[in-house]
């Protein structure tokens, strides 16, 4: 199994092969990713809580990883992760219930010596 870090550098890049494979679509994408973040009314923490909640839902375990350090870095605790990710759960079922198992994954990896801190 990839660790976390891993597939983060994995979007890393992809990102990077694309934005020279196909570079307007990168460009524009990455246009509409930033009107999108740069909303006031919701903060960076809850724009990724929610994003996680849908990473679960979508299954896609590179987003799961991606969300839950955009939630760590925007101030989330533990607690508050694991309910958004179980707010998928709720509405998605049993099948976002076993990606449970990458979001504790990358609260772990990500979380590992920041309590030292």
């Amino acid at each position: 199994m990839k660790s976390v870090n891993e597939k983060l550098k994995e979007i890393k890049l992809l990102i990077g092969r694309l934005e020279k494979d196909t570079p307007k679509q990168i460009e524009a994408f990455n246009k509409f990713m930033q009107a999108t973040e740069s909303s006031n009314a919701i903060d960076k923490k809850m724009q990724e809580l929610i994003n996680l909640a849908l990473a679960v839902a979508a299954q896609c375990e590179w987003c799961i990883a991606l969300h839950v350090k955009g939630a760590i870095d925007a101030g989330a605790s533990k607690e508050e992760i694991l309910e958004s990710a179980m707010q998928a759960v709720l509405m998605h079922g049993g099948p976002a219930l076993m990606y449970m198992i990458p979001v504790e994954n990358a609260i772990n990896e990500l979380l590992e010596g920041k309590e030292d801190e």
